[in-house]
């Protein structure tokens, strides 16, 4: 990625610095999109932006359930680093995030989204970098009361939605159009400057809740695939729509985005009809769900769009994860990221240059929830794992 903003700098000279979008769904599965083989959900504008980019079909996440994942991402540190093992623990202040890194490199930066890691003055994301915030703090909502009311009877049932530091109500409206709206109206502001958009989907994570605009669309498939089909379709018009939109401004070029998940798909019985596992989501073709450190839990779908940047149509088997995405996106922006590895392409040639990770750095993913500590380690493009669980003990390389 470096190389790539390298050459396009040397060739454009005082071509300003690329706009960054990151695009996170929620609980979605490797094979829950058209570009990734799924024979119900229709995802043409995620599917177009594969075909116009470079799909990386060795991506991980480095914890298979979300906050430690988000962690991971947004600090490209391990999860044992940067404090977030498990749900339920807020990122630290002095744990820097993408927004941190870039904002002083002369980024606006804004969210629109699920956050996940903290509802603290100093751990919300306000206090973690980003200039605008619009979302929630906790790990789900409803889709169009945005309460989170998973905690009964240990916690009451609450009301989880902010712009910055002060709640907000929109009641009734779909939580996807909402998070649509603001990522226009964020490009809007931000279109003179350089600037870092992070777009945490809480689609399909349960509820499963979907509009009728989008259920419309899937009326011939049974409820629960329906269901999800609509809620990723929504998703997939927001892509759509946010690269229009930026295209209208002459800004798809300048602009890198990643579209990846958090983990992938659940078997949670809360996702499904009748408090039982839901048969919708696919991680096929591997092997396990969300909490799990097989690659059904941790290796998802990633696309890379940087038109004119980053070779049209490419597929990307190098190994990479969540970690991988602050220095690479922070090398397109110039800014200091201490030295962390990067994911390079080459503009004049579309391959990689040197390996996948520079300097070559295992994967390590950890799951610290339920059922017990236990940690997977991969090299080599993903061909070689060794997994460890109870007090077996796998240290991550030094710096990450």
């Amino acid at each position: 990625m470096a190389s790539a903003a390298a050459a396009a700098g040397a060739q454009t000279g005082a071509r300003r610095r690329p706009n960054i979008i990151v695009m996170l769904t929620d609980d979605m599965g490797y094979q829950d999109l058209g570009c990734t083989g799924s024979d119900y959900i229709r995802t043409p504008h995620i599917d177009r932006m594969a075909a116009e980019g470079v799909r990386a079909t060795s991506w991980y996440s480095n914890a298979p359930v979300c906050s430690p994942s988000r962690g991971a991402l947004l600090t490209g540190r391990y999860p044992a680093r940067n404090g977030v093992v498990t749900n339920g623990i807020e990122l630290a202040a002095s744990e820097k995030s993408i927004a941190d890194l870039l904002r002083p490199a002369g980024y606006a930066t804004g969210m629109a989204g699920k956050w996940h890691l903290g509802s603290s003055a100093n751990t919300s994301p306000n206090g973690h970098g980003f200039n605008s915030f619009f979302g929630f703090h906790s790990g789900c909502i409803d889709f169009f009361s945005h309460r989170f009311y998973w905690g009964e009877p240990k916690t009451v049932n609450y009301h989880d939605l902010w712009r910055n530091r002060e709640e907000v109500f929109e009641d009734g409206a779909y939580f996807t159009d909402l998070i649509r709206r603001e990522a226009l109206a964020f490009i809007d502001r931000a279109k003179a400057k350089p600037f870092f958009l992070y777009l945490p989907f809480n689609a399909p994570h349960y509820p499963m809740h979907a509009s009728e605009k989008y259920l419309a669309r899937f009326r011939q498939l049974p409820v629960e695939q329906r269901v999800r089909a609509a809620m990723i379709a929504a998703v997939d018009d927001t892509v759509g729509e946010i690269r229009a939109h930026l295209a209208k401004f002459g800004l798809l070029r300048d602009t890198l985005i990643l579209f990846t998940s958090d983990n992938g798909a659940t078997r949670e019985p809360r996702g499904g009809l009748g408090n039982r596992p839901p048969e919708a989501g696919s991680n096929q073709p591997f092997r396990g769900y969300k909490f799990s450190l097989f690659d059904g839990g941790i290796h998802l779908p990633a696309i890379w769009s940087w038109p004119g940047t980053l070779p049209a149509g490419r597929l990307y088997d190098g190994l990479g994860a969540h970690m991988d995405v602050l220095p690479t996106v922070c090398a397109g922006g110039r800014c200091r990221t201490a030295g962390r590895a990067h994911l390079r392409w080459t503009r004049s040639t579309g391959g990689t240059q040197g390996r996948a990770l520079t300097p070559p750095d295992p994967l390590l993913a950890e799951r610290a929830a339920i059922g017990g500590p236990s940690r997977t380690m991969e090299a080599g493009g993903g061909r070689v794992r060794v997994q460890l669980r109870g007090g077996a003990r796998l240290q991550p390389s030094e710096g990450r």
